[in-house]
């Protein structure tokens, strides 16, 4: 039979490990075996293999090493197999239809700050799940837990982005974005300049969360106002479960296994604010945040809000948990013509330039 490639199967079981929210133990060894063995010329590979010396390389291990014999036997790994199996969709016909109109991702990290992957790394999964465009959105100084870039460091990235968008399949490109955050005081957490040079801004409050009603809405008030902010996110700051998988970057500890409650503010005036100055509001589909609550999408739609249905991925696998966002999106109504993503990457790059 003729051999499969070993790394691209790795990569996929990591893949489906994080999009199934597995423990990050279990997509971390495929990862690291997958690097370990990436540069390993396909001769020294198979014997490797043959002789049953693929474990004493660092970072491959039994469960590994056998993954990558089925694959150069021609065989779809066992392992691979069983998570191909048991994999299966909850969503509904309204779920699956406005996941199927979304054509991009609005909420994304790297290793450039918390993120657990390359920026080339998370592209490719975006091309793999059909995407047209991400919007890399790294986050901003003071957040210092999750390596927060600096100005100059934002300037390196748009100069890296530039040159992994010139080597990406035709038909799909990195945006550039930041998560800024949102200061005490509403202002955003970047140089104007810099904001004026993104693509897409989501601002979201990562500090002073149990700020009392009154400060946190003029907080939130006063970033929706601004004519950089593109994206609310995470509008409640609340955590309902523990830590996902795959999070295996420096700003791991910000996402510990941990409960959170919302923040409290004028839901009412802040999604009239979202309405007047057309700032989308986020929906973000990570499992422990479901944040917003279907309450207040539920409000900011009466309130005639755009949302942005965006996973916040840390890693490649969690890129697919859009359909999470869709599902509660769906259950409040929400329709694809609401949706910011659901827009060509033109269309996206128009409003959010009209909007600065």
């Amino acid at each position: 039979m003729k051999a499969r490639d070993p790394i691209a199967d790795l990569r996929r079981i990591a893949f489906m490990l994080e999009r199934a929210n597995e423990a990050t133990y279990r997509v971390r060894a495929f990862r690291s075996a997958a690097k370990a063995l990436a540069g390993l010329p396909t001769a020294e590979l198979t014997a490797r293999a043959a002789a049953g010396t693929l474990t004493d390389l660092a970072g491959v291990g039994d469960v590994t090493a056998r993954c990558v014999a089925e694959s150069l036997a021609g065989e779809e790994p066992v392992y691979l197999r069983r998570l191909l199996a048991t994999e299966g969709s909850d969503l509904d016909a309204e779920a699956t239809a406005l996941r199927t109109a979304l054509r991009g991702d609005c909420h994304t990290h790297s290793d450039w700050s918390d993120g657990g992957s390359p920026i080339e790394e998370m592209a490719l999964a975006a091309v793999e799940l059909g995407h047209e465009y991400v919007v890399l959105t790294d986050h901003s100084p003071r957040l210092t837990v999750a390596r927060g870039l600096t100005a100059a460091r934002l300037r390196r990235q748009l100069d890296h982005v530039e040159q992994v968008n010139a080597a990406l399949p035709e038909g799909f490109r990195i945006l550039t974005g930041i998560e800024v955050d949102i200061l005490a005081d509403g202002s955003l957490d970047q140089d104007e300049e810099l904001l004026a040079r993104l693509d897409v801004v989501v601002g979201s409050v990562h500090s002073g969360l149990s700020d009392e009603r009154s400060k946190m809405t003029r907080r939130m008030l006063a970033a929706i106002a601004n004519p950089h902010l593109d994206i609310l996110g995470h509008c409640t700051g609340r955590m309902v479960s523990s830590r996902p998988a795959g999070v295996t970057g420096p700003g791991d500890r910000g996402h510990r296994a941990r409960t959170r409650k919302e923040s409290d503010f004028d839901a009412d005036a802040v999604f009239a604010a979202c309405a007047e100055h057309d700032v989308a509001v986020e929906i973000n589909s990570r499992p422990e945040r479901q944040d917003p609550p279907k309450r207040l999408i539920r409000r900011a739609l009466e309130a005639g809000c755009r949302f942005a249905i965006s996973t916040d991925a840390h890693a490649p696998g969690q890129l697919d948990w859009q359909r999470f966002g869709c599902e509660r999106a769906a259950l409040c109504g929400v329709t694809a013509d609401q949706v910011v993503n659901t827009w060509s990457a033109a269309e996206l790059l128009d409003w959010a330039g009209k909007r600065s």
